[in-house]
């Protein structure tokens, strides 16, 4: 898909829309990779194609997996991992590496895992030091904290193990995907305790159970996995949670209204927290199977919320907050800064030349509403700060956003969509 250099955003009314977004990121790239593990030939519908995805079905072809394009997703053959003959590239995509890192545990040789400068820069040591832990020899090729990283796979020892989940939750996931396939039951233990983004590792879980692993959880939280190895089957990925953030989002701030189809309210979903956040600040939430709905309101308030649970959604939620009556405070998401850019700093910058002041700390930001302005957003090759800011410019005229084409990472047609609201 071919995007301009720049993109100017409409202003609008309020708006009124019913919206299915593409399947989620999370859950597709899971799902993948489980499907690749499982013996036998499995299907996975509704998964989003964007630029993470294809990372990792690239390093899935690498591995030896055959995937299949369908009209409505993908066939998967699963079973053994080979060693490849030339380094996996991650991409950006922060599920890819650190769930093909632990993957390449399985292969039956070296892996060299690889990716973007940002992602050079996103750790990766958590994960390493838990896969050393079980015996296998994970070498980091650079002074970098990430990638690249080489990995002399060959199988992964069951026992326990202790992974740090202060920072990410994606290295407990990745030791989970892989752990049916251990050589014999694998417990893992949390550093202290203490994991972010705990919803992400309960997805991790049900796509695990879909396919057949069992898993034992305890309140510690420890978690124990038999190798039972994973059983191929059919499975469908659910909307996007945190791509539904931008048409809440935009029905708040435009005083509209926005149908999300397809999410169940059910859902384990991280990101479906947003929904609280903005009953919080004064929109109605409707929840029934047929779909989740936002109504803004003229007058929204400001809040003071952890979002340590869905961080995600956060650059949705500070760009509302520009629209508030009074200062709202987002805690407990120190992970923002490592994420495909420093996103805290980036929204203090970027919200500052909408002409709110923005003040952010080691896990916090603060964001007090100001007389709006005009302004080019810079998006630091980051989708959610492209998506995020393009909801202002739903209410603010001349509001532009640089690079648009960086939503590619995870929904290739946003500005399209956008503009039909």
């Amino acid at each position: 898909m071919q995007f301009p250099a720049v993109m100017p955003i409409r202003p609008r009314g309020p708006i009124d829309a019913e919206v299915r977004p593409p399947g989620s990121k999370s859950i597709t790239n899971r799902a993948l990779l489980v499907a690749a593990l499982a013996e036998g030939t499995s299907r996975v519908i509704g998964g989003l194609d964007s630029d993470d995805t294809v990372a990792m079905r690239s390093c899935l072809a690498e591995l030896g997996v055959e995937v299949h394009r369908l009209e409505d997703g993908w066939l998967v053959e699963g079973g053994q991992l080979r060693a490849p003959t030339r380094t996996l590239d991650a991409g950006a995509s922060g599920t890819t590496a650190r769930f093909i890192t632990a993957a390449a545990a399985l292969v039956p040789g070296r892996v060299m895992v690889d990716g973007s400068d940002r992602m050079r820069q996103r750790p990766m040591n958590g994960l390493t030091e838990a896969l050393a832990a079980l015996g296998v020899r994970v070498e980091q090729l650079s002074t970098n904290p990430g990638l690249p990283l080489e990995v002399d796979g060959g199988g992964l020892a069951g026992g326990s193990v202790t992974v740090d989940g202060r920072r990410t939750s994606q290295f407990l996931s990745a030791l989970l995907l892989v752990a049916p396939l251990a050589q014999g039951p694998l417990t893992i233990h949390l550093f202290g305790g203490e994991l972010v983004s705990r919803p992400y590792v309960a997805s991790t879980l049900e796509v695990m159970r879909a396919f057949g692993a069992r898993v034992e959880e305890d309140s510690g939280p420890t978690y124990r996995v038999e190798p039972t190895g994973y059983e191929a089957r059919e499975f469908t990925v659910e909307p996007d949670a945190s791509a539904a953030a931008y048409p809440w989002a935009a029905a708040a701030v435009s005083g509209g209204r926005a149908t999300v189809l397809g999410i169940s309210p059910t859902s384990l979903q991280a990101d479906l927290g947003l929904l609280d956040v903005l009953a919080e600040m004064g929109c109605e939430v409707e929840r029934s199977p047929a779909g989740l709905t936002v109504v803004g309101r003229e007058r929204l308030r400001g809040v003071d919320v952890d979002m340590n649970e869905f961080p995600d959604a956060v650059l949705a939620a500070a760009v509302v907050a520009v629209f508030a009556a009074g200062p709202s405070r987002i805690r407990n998401v120190a992970n923002l800064r490592l994420k495909e850019t420093d996103r805290l700093a980036a929204l203090e910058t970027e919200l500052e030349r909408l002409g709110a002041a923005a003040t952010s700390g080691p896990d916090w930001l603060e964001v007090s509403p100001g007389p709006t302005r005009p302004a080019l957003i810079r998006t630091y090759d980051d989708h959610r700060m492209a998506m995020a800011f393009a909801v202002a410019g739903l209410r603010i005229p001349g509001v532009v956003i640089d690079d648009p084409g960086c939503v590619s990472k995870t929904w290739p047609g946003f500005f399209d969509e956008l503009e039909r609201w």
